[in-house]
């Protein structure tokens, strides 16, 4: 018996459409920027871990210590990619990528390592939680720049005041 799919012909994978209009990409590192400091900070993991040995006697606890403490600063171990574009933001870390549309946040907020992007149109406790944090890597300028542009636009377009830079 024939194979009677033989002839329908395979459609090529669809590929999303490339946003129209200005892109900022950047890779963000901070171990790679500070080596003194992520010498001191690995020294301490390990000290912290073989502390959790010597007060424990448990190899297994002092490998979930050295674990969890390593794990909790994978931010700062590991490389960060950036991608602001018209769309909104991307971020792809070792182990997601998160992509938010411009139309989720309401304002910003600049510091010296990154801006807050926070779903808020004011100051709120929850905006830690609830926002997205951009770490500068020399280019803080122009990441604020492009933030203020697309979240101005996104907040005229709902009719909101400017936020504050």
């Amino acid at each position: 018996m024939a194979n009677h799919h033989e002839n329908i012909p395979q459609r090529p994978p669809a590929t999303p459409a490339a946003p129209a209009g200005p892109v900022l990409e950047w890779k963000s590192h901070p171990a790679s920027r500070r080596p003194m400091i992520t010498v001191a900070v690995s020294v301490f993991i390990l000290i912290c871990a073989g502390l959790v040995f010597s007060l424990t006697a448990s190899k297994a606890f002092a490998t979930l210590a050295l674990l969890v403490l390593f794990a909790s600063l994978a931010k700062y171990y590991f490389p960060t990619r950036f991608r602001l574009d018209a769309d909104g933001v991307t971020v792809k870390t070792m182990t997601q990528t998160l992509h938010k549309a411009w139309s989720m946040y309401r304002s910003y907020y600049p510091d010296r390592n990154g801006v807050l992007l926070s779903p808020f149109p004011s100051p709120s406790r929850l905006e830690n939680f609830r926002g997205l944090y951009l770490m500068f890597a020399g280019n803080g300028d122009e990441v604020v720049q492009f933030v203020g542009d697309h979240i101005s636009k996104t907040s005229a377009e709902d009719g909101e005041k400017d936020p504050p830079a």
